[in-house]
């Protein structure tokens, strides 16, 4: 492939705003997290460490929801 092309390819991809990467990237970062506690409250068997991983799960969840 040769400039010309790589240019050509790169002018069909949709051109996102800075703004739409920030919430693209908080949206991956706030993802990420989620599954993280996701899997830490499957393991967790303390009732009060489960209780704080729900409530910051249920935190994580309304944050990507409010970026839709």
């Amino acid at each position: 492939m040769d400039i010309a092309e790589s240019k050509d390819i790169e002018s069909d991809l949709p051109k996102i705003t800075p703004e739409q990467q920030q919430r693209q990237r908080e949206r991956e970062s706030l993802e990420l997290s989620r599954t993280r506690v996701q899997q830490e409250l499957a393991a967790a068997t303390h009732p009060n460490y489960r209780r704080s991983l729900e409530a910051a799960l249920g935190y994580l969840e309304k944050k990507i929801a409010a970026l839709e």
